[in-house]
């Protein structure tokens, strides 16, 4: 494909890159992928849609968050990303990426579940770019447990404080810095309306972000920021690779939609531009689907 504008079959489309059976230890590193994702690197070709904005990808070293931010700059945003300190090496290869589009990066590691570290990348973001007006709470932990009685507090409580407190966080942090004009996108999933057995926690979570922000939507409207939702459907990420799914299924991934395949996240890139940019100014307490034709409600 040359570019996301290029007429093409969305069927047979990424039928080179082959999902297979690999696990990663941790959050997974876009690096370590046996079959890398495509994140948009040689295809994403921006209008200058975000001209000179302000944005902070969160989980934006890999998968969609990464896919985010290169748009972003190719559409000529500033960016910051914050990541896990262990995702370094994809974080950087991101940051090259978007100066390589002659923005200005922002590299924020640290673990976003501390409520201190959430605050912090806020700040750096406003200090560092010079203000805020496009935040995307991205970041997600997602892992498979068969059994309920298989599922600890632990892993259940760091789920939600993954997924949810950090979106919470950085909305209250980031509104009082955001001039009308702004815009809030969360990372929802297929899961919070088709829930999977073994992705209980993870399921649950994704409601709750659905209906976070969809109640924020009506309470920051008449501020003239604007907040909507990405839900995507199986995409090809170290997400599914660290866990998030039983490795034996990897194989088969993504072949439950219609289209019969695995998105890719460069597929997810430009819904996070157009909710983020001004054509979508009265699209607000949206959820848009990008799941392959999954149905939703």
């Amino acid at each position: 494909m040359a570019d996301q504008y290029t007429f093409a079959d969305p069927t047979t489309l990424y039928a080179d890159i082959d999902t297979k059976a690999i696990s990663q230890d941790g959050s997974g590193l876009d690096s370590e992928m046996r079959d890398r994702a495509d994140l948009g690197e040689q295809t994403y070709r921006g209008t200058g849609r975000l001209e000179g904005r302000k944005a902070l990808v969160t989980g934006g070293d890999s998968g969609i968050g990464a896919a985010t931010a290169i748009a972003f700059a190719r559409e000529g945003a500033d960016v910051a990303i914050s990541y896990l300190p262990e995702e370094e090496s994809d974080a950087q290869r991101i940051v090259a990426l978007i100066e390589e589009a002659g923005r200005k990066a922002v590299a924020l590691p640290g673990d976003i579940t501390d409520r201190e570290t959430s605050r912090t990348a806020i700040d750096e973001t406003v200090a560092q770019l010079g203000g805020i007006d496009i935040l995307v709470a991205n970041a997600g932990r997602q892992q498979y447990v068969n059994e309920i009685a298989d599922l600890t507090d632990e892993s259940f409580d760091e789920t939600f404080k993954t997924n949810v407190y950090p979106l919470f966080w950085m909305v209250k942090d980031a509104v009082p810095h955001m001039p009308p004009g702004s815009t809030i996108i969360a990372t929802s999933s297929i899961q919070a309306y088709s829930p999977s057995s073994h992705l209980v926690d993870y399921a649950s979570t994704k409601a709750t972000q659905n209906a976070m922000c969809k109640a924020l939507a009506q309470q920051l409207a008449p501020k003239g920021i604007r907040v909507n939702v990405v839900a995507p459907g199986p995409i090809w990420t170290p997400l599914q690779t660290a866990g998030g799914q039983p490795t034996d299924a990897l194989p088969d991934f993504g072949e439950q939609t219609p289209l019969g395949r695995a998105g890719q996240p460069a597929e997810l890139a430009p819904a996070y531009v157009f909710l983020a940019s001004p054509e979508s100014s009265y699209v607000v307490g949206e959820t848009l689907n990008v799941n392959g034709g999954m149905p939703t409600p």
